[in-house]
Parts: C-alpha cells; sequence; structure tokens
C-alpha cells in the first residue's frame, strides 16, 4: 500500500478508538432505562462497545508502523 494511505487508516483507527470509548460512555449513559436488567444490559454493552478502543489503537499504531517502513 501506498504511505497515504497508510497513514489515513492510521489516523481512521486512531479516531474510531476515540469513538469508541465516547461511545461506551454514551451506550451505558443514554440507555440504561427503568429496571435493574436494562440497565445491567446497558453496562454490559457499554463495555463491550469500549473494549474495541484497544484494538482500535493497536491497528492505528501498526499502520503508522507500515507508513513508516514504506516511506
Amino acid at each position: 500500500m501506498k504511505k497515504n494511505h497508510l497513514n489515513s487508516l492510521s489516523n481512521l483507527c486512531f479516531v474510531l478508538g476515540f469513538a469508541s470509548i465516547l461511545g461506551s460512555i454514551a451506550i451505558w449513559y443514554l440507555t440504561g432505562g427503568d429496571t435493574a436488567e436494562s440497565k445491567a444490559h446497558a453496562e454490559r454493552f457499554g463495555i463491550f462497545v469500549g473494549l474495541w478502543a484497544p484494538t482500535f489503537m493497536i491497528l492505528s499504531n501498526r499502520f503508522d508502523r507500515y507508513a513508516d517502513r514504506a516511506s
């Protein structure tokens, strides 16, 4: 791949990592509901989405390294 494509992928993954964190917080607080079961579901789903952040950050780092090698 070309260096500019790899840099774009790196930047996209970095932004998606932070979006995952913000989405996790939003899911946790906005989809809670009234019952204990719905609050527990919102908490688990928020944690699930929050776990995507490290994956996106790792991919961002990896694409950045590949871009450095491509130059």
